[in-house]
C-alpha cells in the first residue's frame, strides 16, 4: 500500500492483537500499534478521511466487538468512527500525551460492558410515562455501575438509557430487565440491546494528527 495510514478503533491495556477479519474500508488485517502501557487496535487505509458508509460502520462495530469478546474479555476504550493517524510515530505521540486520560478510562471501565435498554409504547396508551421510567430507572440503577441518558427523541418512547454493567452482574441485570418485561411487556415493548463499547461512559477527546 503506497500511501499507509492507520485507521484506530481504540485502545486498550498493552496486549497482543492480531485478527484477521474485515476492518474499515476493506481491511483485512487487525493488528495492534503498542506504547508504554497501551495498544492501539488499527487497520491500514489508504485515506485519511475514509467515508462512513453502512458497509465502515459496520466494520468498525464488529472490529470493537471482536476485540472486547477475545481473551477472557478484554477492557476497551473505544474511538469514533473515522479516527485516522498518518503513521505509527503520531499515533505514538498522541498515546503518550493522552497517558493519564486513557489510564484513567481503562480503570473505570475495567471490567465493564454497555447495555442499552428502551421501553417503546404503542401510539395510544394511558400507561404513567414519569412512574414507569422512574421505576426502571431505580431498578437498573441497583444492578449497574452507571447510566447515562439518551434521550427520548420520539414521541414513543418511554424510556432510553445506556447503561455501564460490570460483567459479573451481567446475570442480575439480565434478570431485571426480565423482571420489567414481566410487568410491562404487555403494554410496552422492552428493547434489551448490548453489549456495546462503552462510548456513553467515556470523555476523551483526541486529535488525529494528520
Amino acid at each position: 500500500m503506497s500511501d499507509r495510514h492507520l485507521y484506530v478503533y481504540g485502545v486498550v491495556e498493552r496486549d497482543e492483537i492480531e485478527l484477521e477479519m474485515e476492518g474499515v474500508d476493506g481491511a483485512t488485517e487487525i493488528y495492534s500499534v503498542d506504547h508504554g502501557p497501551f495498544s492501539a487496535v488499527v487497520s491500514d487505509v489508504e485515506t485519511l478521511e475514509p467515508e462512513e458508509t453502512d458497509e465502515n460502520s459496520r466494520a468498525h462495530d464488529e472490529v470493537i466487538r471482536a476485540v472486547m469478546e477475545g481473551g477472557e474479555g478484554r477492557t476497551f476504550v473505544p474511538m469514533r468512527f473515522g479516527m485516522v493517524f498518518k503513521n505509527g510515530r503520531t499515533l505514538k505521540s498522541v498515546l503518550r500525551e493522552a497517558r493519564p486520560a486513557f489510564s484513567r478510562a481503562l480503570r473505570d471501565l475495567d471490567g465493564t460492558v454497555e447495555l442499552g435498554v428502551k421501553l417503546v409504547a404503542p401510539e395510544e396508551t394511558s400507561i404513567d410515562r414519569e412512574a414507569v421510567a422512574e421505576d426502571v430507572s431505580e431498578r437498573l440503577s441497583a444492578v449497574s455501575a452507571g447510566e447515562a441518558d439518551n434521550g427520548l427523541f420520539s414521541d414513543r418512547l418511554v424510556f432510553n438509557a445506556s447503561y455501564l454493567v460490570e460483567r459479573d452482574s451481567r446475570e442480575a441485570f439480565d434478570e431485571a430487565v426480565e423482571g420489567i418485561e414481566d410487568d410491562y411487556g404487555d403494554e410496552l415493548t422492552v428493547q434489551y440491546t448490548g453489549p456495546y463499547a462503552p462510548y456513553n461512559f467515556v470523555d476523551i477527546e483526541i486529535g488525529a494528527q494528520h
